[in-house]
């Protein structure tokens, strides 16, 4: 394919980075296919232990599995567990039966036991535990029940998040949680090599039976135009996160666009500096046009927000109202610093359009753009003015509640803006004591409403997920909330 002139250098540098990306062409096996190579964005941030964001990369690559698993709406169905039930505060697991560890040690209810202990005694904890203290012990064998310290409804959801996977015991043998030759799923994680590739061979004892491709070979790309350009080659069967810059130079039936849960979102901190005062963060709400940014720097594979919730959950537009939110005040002068992070491609560009939209309300902008790995403590810490994140919004249960919470409670994990309202701690935790349904959608919406009225968070645009597949690929997973990505039925031809 011919690029365009204004093309040649990224793609001559994305040449460079290639060189030896994937070594040699892909090899066949027992199986139906070839092995599939894939080029993933982030690098391990944690080593790939399950108890931080890394589990997500387990998960997609089918070799780290949860008690449950979500359907296409969000609703638990059985995974490692084959049944459960409530009764007040106490669920009860019975767990599957001849499910082996990749080590060949057998599940049972004291592996399940330790890998949720683990996960609840864990510092900082999975997300998906933010508020909850959770309990597990093995009643026999086979049965696990698992106790909070409230009647939790969602439970069997929250179980499903992949930081709470299920490992064999030699996992947590050390002082951090190594899940190579440790997991239940079709691929067996043989070797990582630090933040540059993972090796995946098919475990022919998997439960669920025998995967069509002999195995998964991982290269971490950080460079959009570097894996858009694996794609072209041939480099790379299958290449996560698809920058919008580079999708149009590819062919269009290798790539699949897909509304995820995920907003792009202004964080504006709360707790001190310039937009501590609810008026001039209403000024910097007033001030973004998201729809030039999704024009100008998405090129229009993105969708306006509305709210928090974007289209990936249709019933959140359906419930949404207006929301009253503060007056704007004149800047007049005063000095913010803007910080995110260069791993997804297009967030710097949008900092760089924020900060003329700013500036043009009567803000003074300064930009702080780093790797997230070197950033995000600081985020976290409340040393910005404010903050662009791009976020999952139900990656973790399916449920929104969660994602509420962490960002947004007093106390939650992931408090950016360094929130504390006593309105919106109320309507979070409305949304997460209601049973799941229509009620707890609506309360769900009261609470986004809550969130938006203090202005601590501005939401911008709803991204899509743009994933490449080599014409070869063959049930490649679209997962909007990206847990599967190679799954057993995956392979190449």
């Amino acid at each position: 394919m011919r690029l365009p002139a204004r093309h040649l250098f990224s793609a001559a540098v994305a040449s460079t980075l290639l060189t030896g990306c994937f070594s040699g062409a892909a090899t066949e096996g027992e199986g139906d296919g070839q092995r599939v190579r894939v080029a993933m964005m982030l690098p391990p941030r944690s080593g790939l232990s399950p108890l931080s964001d890394d589990a997500f990369k387990l998960s997609r690559w089918s070799t780290a599995e949860t008690l449950v698993k979500l359907d296409a709406d969000g609703d638990a169905e059985p995974a490692l567990a084959t049944e459960w039930q409530q009764s007040g505060r106490t669920w009860t697991f019975a767990i599957r039966d001849g499910v082996t560890f990749h080590d060949g040690t057998k599940l049972d209810a004291e592996a399940v036991v330790r890998s949720l202990t683990a996960a609840a005694g864990a510092s900082p904890k999975p997300r998906i535990l933010d508020g909850v203290e959770l309990t597990a012990k093995a009643e026999d064998s086979d049965t696990v029940t698992v106790t909070t310290a409230d009647e939790d409804p969602l439970v069997p959801q929250r179980l499903s998040s992949p930081q709470l996977s299920i490992l064999a015991a030699k996992a947590y043998s050390g002082k951090t949680v190594n899940p190579v030759g440790a997991g239940t799923g079709p691929f067996e994680l043989t070797k990582v090599d630090g933040t540059s590739s993972a090796t995946l061979d098919r475990y022919d004892a998997y439960w669920g039976g025998k995967a069509k491709s002999p195995g998964i070979d991982v290269k971490f790309v950080p460079d959009g135009t570097a894996r858009a350009a694996a794609l072209r080659s041939g480099e790379a069967d299958i290449v996560e996160a698809v920058p919008v810059s580079q999708a149009a130079l590819l062919d269009e039936d290798l790539i699949t666009e897909v509304p995820m849960p995920r907003t792009n979102t202004l964080y504006l901190n709360t707790e001190k500096g310039v937009f501590k005062d609810a008026a001039l963060r209403a000024a910097a709400r007033e001030a973004i046009d998201a729809e030039s940014i999704v024009k100008g720097v998405y090129e229009g594979r993105a969708d306006v927000a509305e709210g928090l919730l974007g289209p990936a959950l249709p019933w959140a537009a359906e419930l949404r109202s207006d929301v009253k939110r503060p007056a704007a005040a004149d800047p007049n002068g005063r000095t913010v610093t803007i910080g995110t992070f260069t791993d997804r491609a297009e967030l710097p560009e949008v900092a760089a359009t924020l900060q003329q939209q700013l500036q043009k309300a009567g803000f003074k902008v300064k930009l702080d753009v780093r790797e997230y790995a070197n950033i995000e403590s600081d985020a976290l810490a409340g040393e910005f003015d404010a903050f662009i994140l791009s976020r999952a919004t139900v990656l973790d249960s399916g449920d929104p509640a969660a994602y509420l919470y962490s960002d947004f409670a007093s106390d939650g994990s992931f408090n950016i803006s360094q929130l504390a309202d006593a309105q919106v701690d109320a309507a979070l935790k409305k949304a997460g004591g209601t049973e799941t349904g229509e009620a707890r959608r609506k309360a769900v919406i009261a609470a986004e409403a809550a969130v938006l009225g203090t202005d601590a968070a501005v939401p911008m645009l709803h991204e899509r997920v743009i994933q490449g597949d080599a014409s070869g690929v063959v049930d490649a997973a679209h997962d909007p909330r990206e847990r599967e990505l190679v799954t057993a039925d995956t392979y190449v031809k």
